[in-house]
């Protein structure tokens, strides 16, 4: 009974109370949810065009990258909105929340054209990566539709910063979650031409993806005007410029943004080294993607959980509090991690024949063989992902973006080099490549926990209301 008493003691203690897994999960599970819904709709993209061939699979892939990868940028900078909003509220100062989000949607309607203008780049990249002919006539217009559409993502990713700021992630997760069910439902009907619907294949994919995006705006605009908001944080009357409000989303938030950027600039050159040495190969990284997609993305809900959390009490100047949030975050992050292992090891020819069409052929053989390899491959890292994405949280949550962005970048360009080297130099085999990307992979988790354990973070912190600088510049304090 003493025993009992003291396991229950124990749990209680880290589970309850401020920066404990309770409040952890109480924003981390809406947002895990919300991720895990996105995740869904590219899966179900992919697994649907899987069946008219592995060219249309390749090419949503292909596409999709690129389109996010010219408006990441902005995405990033965007979202540090987030921990503007939280420190605001930890500083009890909620009346500058919406006026934060006011300023991150002007961003977004500034950026919209800019993102539009690298059409033309991003066509002439596909032709000189040396994707196949056949892959491109599906993967340039998939890509055309997704970046005209890129303005709902924008201005998404402006609201749900405020939800996720004031810890009210409830709403993101019902919004995506509504985006999810309607992507879903379109997209079959669109691309294989159901009830009396032309067969629009994947352009069908991409105007489901786009138009369900509109829905999830809707919803969270909705709740954005409610009359609680507009009452609590002044929403109807923030639709003004700030200029110290902007500054410092853009002083803070541009490394969050260029870190974005160059990521998914490794990520998307280290795809196209790969999609470049033929059907076989592209399709199998392909599949392995889609699956390293369903462990990754839903975790991105509790790095913005522990950006939140960390902001707030950074806010509040509560550094411990700061840090037994991240330390909660990791605890939990790791169990799911693990988890995650039991499938990838065990049930990897399930996972790699669900992409593949019924048929037998040689080419459809070696598709697989590889695809399995590479999805076992998956989970060394699957562990060190965890770790990247609490500690990344929790150094930008508490201000700390450039080194985070400068670690991050680093990697993901190594990623990049690496396939282009092994490829192109050396003349490695896929799977060769495929074992020195995955050994980089995994160290990328413990160099963010290194910059953490430093402790740079806690000398370092945003001020809790810039705006009140008389110089209007962002004062950075140091706390001893």
């Amino acid at each position: 009974m003493s025993l009992l008493h003291n396991t229950k003691k124990s749990f209680a203690k880290h589970f309850h109370g401020p920066g404990g897994g309770l409040e952890v999960l109480q924003i981390a599970i809406p947002l895990f949810i919300s991720q895990a819904s996105e995740t869904v709709m590219m899966f179900t993209d992919r697994l649907f065009l899987s069946k008219l061939g592995p060219e249309q699979m390749s090419a949503a892939m292909g596409g999709g990258i690129a389109s996010f990868l010219f408006v990441t940028f902005f995405v990033g900078l965007i979202g540090y909105s987030t921990a503007m909003v939280a420190q605001r509220l930890g500083a009890n100062r909620s009346i500058k929340c919406a006026l934060i989000t006011s300023q991150s949607l002007l961003v977004s309607l500034i950026a919209y054209p800019i993102i539009l203008s690298f059409i033309p780049l991003a066509k002439f990249l596909f032709v000189k990566a040396g994707i196949s002919s056949e892959q491109l006539t599906y993967q340039i217009p998939y890509f055309e539709i997704l970046m005209f559409g890129n303005i709902t993502l924008l201005m998404r990713n402006s609201v749900s910063s405020f939800f996720s700021g004031i810890g009210k992630t409830r709403i993101i997760m019902i919004a995506n979650m509504a985006g999810m069910v309607f992507n879903v439902g379109i997209n079959y009907v669109l691309i294989f031409g159901k009830f009396g619907f032309p067969k629009l294949g994947i352009h069908g994919a991409g105007y489901g993806t786009v138009i369900s995006g509109v829905i999830s705006l809707l919803i969270l605009f909705t709740a954005y005007f409610r009359k609680s908001n507009r009452q609590k944080y002044g929403v109807s009357k923030s639709f003004h410029f700030s200029k110290i409000l902007l500054k410092e989303l853009l002083h803070f938030g541009y490394p969050a943004g260029l870190e974005f950027f160059l990521n998914q600039i490794g990520f998307t050159l280290m795809i196209m080294a790969f999609h470049s040495q033929g059907t076989v190969v592209a399709t199998a990284v392909t599949i392995a993607f889609n699956w390293d997609m369903v462990s990754f993305i839903p975790l991105i809900g509790v790095n913005i959980a522990v950006t939140s959390l960390v902001g707030r009490y950074v806010g509040a100047r509560d550094l411990e509090t700061a840090h037994r949030s991240t330390i909660s975050a990791l605890k939990m992050i790791l169990f799911y991690s693990i988890l995650l292992l039991i499938p990838f090891v065990f049930f990897t020819e399930t996972m790699v024949s669900l992409f593949l069409p019924a048929e037998d052929s040689y080419q459809l053989d070696q598709i697989h063989d590889l695809a399995v390899f590479m999805v076992r491959l998956i989970a060394l890292y699957i562990v060190t992902d965890a770790i990247f994405i609490v500690f990344s949280g929790a150094l930008r949550g508490a201000g700390d973006t450039f080194w985070t962005m400068v670690i991050s970048v680093s990697m993901h360009l190594m990623f990049a080099l690496s396939a282009f080297g092994m490829f192109f130099i050396f003349g490695a085999s896929a799977k060769t490549t495929w074992i020195v990307i995955i050994i980089l992979f995994v160290m990328f988790g413990p160099v963010l926990y290194l910059r953490y354990r430093s402790g740079h973070w806690k000398k370092k912190l945003l001020s809790g209301s810039a705006e009140d600088n008389v110089s209007g510049q962002t004062s950075i304090h140091t706390i001893n």
